[in-house]
Order: structure tokens, then sequence, then C-alpha cells
């Protein structure tokens, strides 16, 4: 790609975000509407949990594909694809005439989402090549993304409100749309200099490994843990996963580089990411039960509950995107865990008439957590990888929030069900604590893989991993920022 003018990378930038905006509001918009699509569609628990994870279930399963697709085929080209996906997906999802046409709906549309963010941070990368320079961007593609998630609880209380639950969806059109056409005019199209091949095995090995083990967490509590269904699936599961770690090496273009986790600092973002959007995907999920289903409130004002969690996601992401460029991921990662820690174990104090001072603090803590996180996560993936892969790279990071998401959803609302005793609202607030201290231990893996895989031994392994990944002097690494 060209060196661009300042203003047309951040054009560019913009661009790019326009597409985490969409998919950052359709995280909390979504599950705002939980409890109205709950009513409407009469949907049982497990039923929201598909409702949520249907969409990060195949999100995650195809975004390694999408990245490798976008440095064979163009990132433009497959930006473009996804947005215009997504923006079917969400039209088709405010039509759903029920639960099961709704959650193939939220799969059709995580198809086109698969192609976005990793598209859009490959585009940034190769885009924006001044390590600190690269920083402040994804730190601003941080912003963005609380910034929707601020508007999303209001935005979709205030729709579900008015027009229904069907109106939630309708937010991604106009802004599809849009996108679409101004990557059209401003975005210019790149490649890897050489493409990759297509690894079908090593797609369907991932989605079966994801499919049948979210299945058998969500569908545990009601069929059984110990039924021969359940055990199939997590024993379906393992073998996926045993076959794709033997498979997968033996390619010369996997779908999945196991190279890349000899990098002690880009397999500490993957288990991060995981943990972070695990502990985000669950609050999310039992903090709309609890608001709406427990305290009675309505869906606008569940979700203006919500802003002070997501203004820290504001007003930190900048912030750490510049701590990461100026003195790397450590501080950050720290302070992420700390939060996240301190923010799980607040809520596991939840009461049926907590007061609205505990509900804010509690909120503005784990946000802080979730504020610090992303930079240091996006960066670190990124770093001392060949800029050739920066798709796949940035791919991978990206599946790991998605997985964390929907294993989030998963075992968060698994646990509280498992533990439920009578109604929901009468018995989810006791239940929900077991919920709350699997968040709160992923803030402590959080605290602790940070520290461990940020030091010099951590970056001496990313080098050396950078040498494996470059044969002779033809592909460029992506610099790490100075610390």
């Amino acid at each position: 790609m060209e060196q661009l003018s300042r203003g047309h990378r951040h054009l560019v930038l913009a661009i790019c975000c326009m597409s985490l905006f969409i998919v950052g509001i359709d995280v909390t918009i979504v599950n705002v509407a939980l409890p109205s699509i709950q009513h409407d569609l009469h949907a049982p628990v497990s039923g929201l949990q598909w409702t949520v994870d249907a969409y990060t279930l195949v999100v995650g399963s195809f975004l390694m594909l999408s990245g490798s697709m976008g440095d064979r085929i163009g990132r433009r080209r497959t930006f473009q694809a996804g947005l215009g996906l997504f923006t079917l997906g969400s039209l088709l999802c405010s039509l759903a005439p029920g639960l099961g046409w709704l959650v193939a709906f939220r799969a059709l549309q995580a198809v086109g989402g698969s192609m976005l963010n990793p598209m859009a941070m490959s585009i940034i990368t190769n885009t924006f090549t001044d390590p600190a320079e690269r920083a402040r961007a994804i730190g601003i593609w941080g912003a963005v993304f609380g910034i929707s998630m601020a508007l999303g609880p209001v935005a979709g209380g205030a729709l579900v409100t008015s027009v229904g639950w069907r109106g939630v969806f309708w937010v991604n059109i106009p802004v599809g749309f849009a996108a679409i056409i101004l990557t059209a005019l401003f975005v210019p199209e790149s490649r890897a200099p050489k493409a990759r091949r297509v690894d079908p095995v090593g797609q369907a090995l991932v989605i079966v490994l994801l499919a049948s083990l979210t299945y058998g967490i969500i569908e545990g509590p009601g069929a059984g843990w110990v039924s021969a269904r359940i055990l199939g699936c997590f024993g379906l599961a393992a073998a996926a996963l045993i076959c794709l770690v033997a498979y997968e090496p033996r390619r010369s273009e996997p779908l999945l580089d196991l190279r890349f986790f000899r990098s002690a600092p880009f397999s500490g973002a993957t288990v991060i990411a995981v943990c972070a959007f695990a502990a985000l995907g669950g609050f999310l999920f039992l903090n709309t039960l609890y608001l709406q289903d427990v305290r009675g409130y309505s869906a606008l004002h569940a979700g203006l509950y919500t802003l002070p969690m997501a203004a820290m996601t504001v007003l930190l992401a900048p912030l750490s995107g510049r701590i990461v460029a100026a003195r790397g991921p450590r501080l950050p990662l720290v302070v992420a865990g700390i939060a996240t820690t301190a923010g799980g174990i607040l809520l596991t104090r939840l009461t049926r008439d907590s007061s609205f001072g505990y509900l804010v603090l509690s909120y503005v803590v784990f946000g802080m957590g979730g504020g610090m996180v992303n930079a240091p996560i996006t960066n670190t993936a990124v770093s001392g990888m060949p800029r050739s892969q920066a798709g796949v790279a940035a791919g991978l990071a990206s599946t790991s929030r998605q997985v964390g998401s929907a294993l989030g959803v998963a075992v968060a609302g698994s646990s509280v069900l498992s533990a439920l005793h009578g109604s929901l609202r009468l018995g989810f607030v006791d239940a929900s604590h077991v919920g709350w201290w699997i968040i709160a231990g992923c803030g402590v893996a959080i605290l602790l893989v940070g520290l461990v895989t940020s030091g010099r031994w951590a970056r001496s392994t990313a080098e050396r991993t950078a040498e494996r990944l470059m044969p002779g002097s033809a592909a460029v690494p992506v610099a790490a920022p100075s610390r």
C-alpha cells in the first residue's frame, strides 16, 4: 500500500471505525432487548443465550478464514462484502417470525461480521506504519467501541420501548450502507504479496470445536451435564481440538499458524482476549437479566444504568493506547486485571434492592478494566508479526475476543441456570453469585498472564518467532511500540 497523506490516513481510520461501531453497538443493543425477545418469542433462557452466541460463535469460527481471505483477494473487497452481509443480516433479523429464524439470521449477520474487524484492523495496520501513530489509531479504535457500547443500551432501550425489539437491528442498516459507499471511494485496496491457500479441513475443525463446546455448555443445564448428548458434545470438541493441533502444522499455509503461539506476548494476548471478553459477555448477559427481570426496570432504564461502564471504556481506551505506545502493554494490563477482578467481586454482593450508588460503583470499576485492556491486546497481537500476515494475526486476535464472548455468555448463563431454584425473578440474585465469581476469576487471569507475557523474556520469544515467520528479508515486520 502506498503512503497516504495524514488526512487520508485518518479518513481511512474513520471508515474502519464505522464497521467497529455497528459491531460494537450490536453487542449491547441486542443484550438490552433480550427480555423483550424472550417475552415476544416465548424463548427460554437458553434461547436468549443462542440469540447472542449464534452471532459470536459464527464470527469466531470464520474470523481466521476472513483474515487470510482478505490477504488473498483484497482487504477492501472483503471488507465491503462483510459490510453488505452484515447489513442484510440485520434487516432479516428485524423481520424474523420466530426464535429459530432469529438465530439463523444472526448467524448470517455474523458471517458478514467476521469480515469486518480483522479487515479493518489489517487496513489500519497497513495504513499507519509508524508504531506510535498506529498505537494512537488503535486507541481511537478502542474508544469507538466504547462509544458504540455507550449508545447501544440507550438507543436499544429507546427503540424497544417505542417500537419493539425489532427496531434494535435497524440501526445497523444506514451505517452499513454509508460505510460501503465510503469504502469504495476512499479506502485503497491492499493484499498480501503472496496469496494464502484455503484450508477447508482446518476451517471445518474450528467450526466443530467451537460449535460442540458452546452447545454442550448452553444445553448442559437442561439436558443434564452427564447426559450422553452433552458428554458427546464435549468429547467431539476435544477430538476436534486434538485433530486441529495435529493437522495444522503439516500444512505449508495453515488456517491456524501454530508458530504464532511460540511468541509469549501473542499467546498472552490471545488468552487475555478470551478472558476479558468472557468477562464482558458474561457481565452484559447477567446484568440485563438482573436489571430487567429482577429489578423490573424498562429496557431504556436498564440501558441508562449501563452508561457508567461504557463511559469508562470511552475515556480510558485512548489513554491505554498512548500508554502502550510510550511504555508497552504491562501497565494497562495490570490495571485491567485488577479492575475486572474488583468489579466482579463487587457484583457478587448484589441484592434485589442494591442502591443506585453501589451499582454505579460496580459498573465504573468493571468498565475501567474493559477500557484499559483492548489496546494492549490488539497492539501485542500484531507487533513483531510480518506485515504480509497482518490479516491472519488480526484475525486470530479478533477470534479470541469472539470465542471469549461466546464462552462468557454460555458459561455465565449456564452456571446461573444450574444454581437457580425457583423463578428467575426470585432466585436469580443468589444463583448469579457463581457467575460473578467466574467474571472475577477472568480478571485474575488477565492480571497474571499480563505480568508473565509482557516482560523481557516474553519480548525475546516474540523476536525469535518473528525470525521464524520471516524467511530471508522479504517480509517486513510490524514494529513494536517503544518501551
